[in-house]
C-alpha cells in the first residue's frame, strides 16, 4: 500500500520511508569522541573546583554561592543520569521511543544527552573557577553565575534550527503543557516530565532566589546578607516549591475528567495534595519559630513532621505498588516483584525497593541533624537534593519497564510486545529477506482454482476477530 499509494510504485523509496532505526543501532564515532572529550574535561575541572574551594573556604558568602550554582549542577546531573536511563532502556528492550511517542527516525540517543550534560558541566565548572579567581581575573565575581544561567537559557530557547532544535522544542512543548495543566490532555511524556520536576524542587526554589538576588543586590563585587531574599520571600518561596506538585495534582484531575476513573487518578491526586500540607506546616513552623523558646514547643513542628510521614509513606507505597507494579501476588519465582521482569537481575529490583524507601525518608535525617545543630541546613539540602535526583533516576527504569510491559497508565491503545532489542545485523537480514523473491514464505505464489474466491486481506485492528461475522 505504501509503495503503490504513497510512493507511486517506487519500492526503494517506500522501504526508506518504512525503515526505522533499530533500538540497538550503533552511535556515531564522532559523537562518542565528543562525549569522552567533554566528560573528561568536566571531571578534571570538577576536581579543580573542589581543590580551589578548599583554598577559598574562608569566604563569608559561601551560602549565597551554593544557592546560585546548586540549581544548574542539579540540572547537569539530571541530564547525565537521563542519558544512562536511555541506555538502560534501549539495551534491555524497553521501547521508550514508542512510550514517549518520539520520532523513531529522529530522536536523541543516550550519547547526545550525555554530550549535552558534559558541555553544560564544563561551562558550569569554568564559571565556578572564574568566580573563585575573579580577583585575579579582574572580573566582578557575581557576573559569573548570571553569565552561566544566560548561556544555558540561550541554548535551550535558541529559536534557530541548530543544536538539536527538534528535541529542544519537543521538551519545551511538553513543559508548556505541564505549566498550563489542567487545560490540556495529559500524555505519558507530560506526566513523566512533571514527575521529574517534583524531584527538582530545589532548582525552582534556587532559581527564585537567583532572581531575587540580582534584583535586590546592586553590588556585584560582594554580597554579605543571604537572608535578604529569604526573609522577604517567606510566602513566595513555598509557593514556588509547590509548583511541581500542583502541576501533577492538576494533571491527575484532568486525567479523571477524561477517563471518569476515580482510581487511580483521584487517589494519585491525593498523594500530591499531601505535599501541600508539608509545605504549609513547614512554612508556619519557620514563621512562628521566634514565638517559642525551643522548637519542640512549636505545634507546627509536630504538624510538619506528621505531614511529612504521611506524604513519604503515601508516595513510597505508590512508587512500589502502582508505578513499578511490584509485590504482585502472581510474582511466581520473582518473590515480592512481578511475574514478568525485563532487567537481567532481580537484585536491581530489591536494591530499588530499599533505596527508594531510604531516600523517600531522607528529610528525617535532614531534620535531625539541622535541628540539633550538627550540620547547616544549606549543606544538608546540597547533599540530599542530588540524592533525590538519583532516586528519580532509579525510579525511571522501573516506571518505564512497567509501562512497557503492562501499559499501566493506559496511555497506549495497544500493548507493546516485550522483545530483546534488534541488532543491526538482524535488520540487514530482514531487509535481505524482504528483497529476496523467496525470502519470505508467505510471498510465494500459490495456484488457485477458478472457483476459489479472492480473499479480502486486511489488517486486523485490536479486538477484531477472524471469524465470519455472519456465522
Amino acid at each position: 500500500m505504501v509503495t503503490q499509494d504513497l510512493e507511486g510504485g517506487d519500492r526503494q523509496r517506500a522501504m526508506k520511508r518504512l525503515r526505522v532505526p533499530p533500538l540497538g543501532e550503533q552511535q556515531s564515532p564522532w559523537t562518542t569522541f565528543k562525549v569522552g572529550l567533554f566528560s573528561g574535561s568536566f571531571i578534571v575541572l570538577l576536581i579543580a573546583v573542589v581543590l580551589s574551594g578548599i583554598f577559598h573556604r574562608s569566604r563569608d558568602d559561601w551560602r549565597i554561592v551554593f544557592r546560585l550554582y546548586r540549581g544548574p549542577l542539579l540540572i547537569i546531573e539530571f541530564l547525565f543520569l537521563m542519558g544512562i536511563n536511555v541506555y538502560g532502556w534501549r539495551s534491555s528492550g524497553v521501547n521508550h521511543v514508542l512510550i514517549f511517542e518520539l520520532d523513531p527516525r529522529n530522536h536523541l540517543s543516550e550519547q547526545h544527552i550525555m554530550e549535552l550534560a558534559a558541555i553544560f558541566g564544563v561551562v558550569w565548572a569554568l564559571s565556578v573557577l572564574s568566580f573563585l579567581y575573579s580577583a585575579s581575573l579582574s572580573i566582578p565575581p557575581y557576573v559569573n553565575p548570571l553569565a552561566l544561567i544566560t548561556i544555558m537559557a540561550v541554548f535551550i530557547l535558541n529559536p534557530t534550527k541548530t543544536f538539536r532544535h527538534e528535541a529542544r522544542f519537543w521538551a519545551l512543548k511538553v513543559l508548556g503543557r505541564i505549566i498550563l495543566a489542567p487545560l490540556f490532555y495529559v500524555n505519558f511524556a507530560d506526566f513523566w516530565l512533571a514527575d521529574q520536576l517534583n524531584s527538582l524542587v530545589v532548582v525552582f526554589v534556587d532559581f527564585q532566589y537567583f532572581i531575587c538576588f540580582y534584583l535586590t543586590n546592586d553590588n556585584w563585587m560582594a554580597a554579605d546578607d543571604i537572608n535578604v531574599c529569604v526573609d522577604y520571600t517567606q510566602i513566595i518561596r513555598p509557593l514556588v516549591g509547590c509548583l511541581p506538585a500542583w502541576w501533577r495534582f492538576a494533571q491527575c484531575l484532568r486525567r479523571y475528567r477524561d477517563t471518569k476513573e476515580a482510581f487511580p487518578h483521584l487517589v494519585n491526586a491525593g498523594k500530591y495534595a499531601t505535599s501541600f500540607l508539608v509545605m504549609l506546616f513547614s512554612t508556619m513552623n519557620v514563621i512562628y519559630t521566634d514565638a517559642y523558646r525551643v522548637t519542640t514547643e512549636n505545634p507546627y513542628f509536630y504538624l510538619w513532621v506528621m505531614a511529612s510521614i504521611l506524604s513519604s509513606c503515601y508516595a513510597y507505597t505508590w512508587d512500589i505498588k502502582m508505578d513499578w507494579g511490584l509485590f504482585d501476588k502472581k510474582a511466581g519465582d520473582n518473590k515480592y516483584l512481578r511475574e514478568e521482569v525485563v532487567y537481567s537481575s532481580t537484585g536491581y529490583y530489591y536494591f530499588a525497593i530499599v533505596e527508594d524507601f531510604i531516600l523517600r525518608f531522607g528529610w528525617a535525617l535532614n531534620l535531625s541533624l539541622t535541628t540539633m545543630g550538627y550540620v547547616h541546613s544549606d549543606i544538608m539540602i546540597s547533599i540530599l537534593s542530588p540524592l533525590e535526583v538519583f532516586r528519580r533516576f532509579v525510579w525511571n527504569f522501573f516506571r518505564l519497564e512497567n509501562e512497557h510491559l503492562n501499559n499501566c497508565g493506559k496511555f497506549r491503545a495497544v500493548r507493546d510486545i516485550s522483545v530483546a532489542p534488534m541488532d543491526t545485523s538482524d535488520q540487514n537480514q530482514i531487509i535481505r529477506m524482504m528483497d529476496d523473491e523467496d525470502g519470505v514464505i508467505n510471498r510465494r505464489k500459490k495456484k488457485q482454482g477458478p472457483a476459489k474466491k479472492k480473499e479480502d486481506h486486511r489488517l486486523l485492528l485490536e479486538g477484531e476477530s477472524t471469524d465470519d461475522p455472519d456465522s
